[in-house]
């Protein structure tokens, strides 16, 4: 084989092996969920969205069927709104309940999408009015303290 061969082969795994590096870059930090499937988008606000982050995931049975592409603060109902991007092959009806959850005890925290029984579905831009925030650890012990205390000064 002659030199410009060599060198030539050479180069083309480099790039394939920067290629392999990115694309598991891409994987790992789940960047890579460009969807190209038709999507709809539907907004849901939250009292407090906790943890929650944009390209989190949206279940509905505990299968992912879309993202959060954005979340933003409403300065006229000091609310969170989190815009959803749903897969269209997923409808789901008007009275769909939607909640913040975490993954575990200490895992990432997902929407969750609860389906209700109207047979109107929500359709494209839709604003989701049944939500329930994510669940606050620290606000959950500072309330059980608040009320231990309390009830301690009740019995004296």
């Amino acid at each position: 084989m002659s030199r410009k061969l060599l060198d030539l082969w050479v180069g083309f795994f480099v790039v394939l092996g920067f290629a392999a590096l990115l694309f598991l870059a891409l994987r790992v930090g789940n960047v890579s969920s460009a969807n190209f499937a038709d999507t709809y988008q539907l907004t849901a606000k939250f009292d407090n969205i906790g943890g929650l982050k944009v390209r989190g995931p949206v279940k509905s049975a505990g299968v992912v069927v879309g993202r959060v592409t954005e979340i933003r603060f409403d300065p006229q109902t000091y609310e969170a709104v989190a815009t959803l991007t749903i897969d269209s092959r997923y409808q789901f009806p008007k009275d769909t309940f939607v909640s913040i959850l975490t993954a575990g005890l200490l895992g990432e925290q997902y929407i969750g999408l609860d389906a209700g029984g109207d047979e109107k579905m929500l359709s494209p831009g839709d604003v989701i009015t049944k939500t329930q925030s994510a669940v606050v650890l620290e606000k959950l012990i500072s309330q059980f303290m608040f009320n231990k205390a309390s009830d301690g000064a009740d019995k004296k």
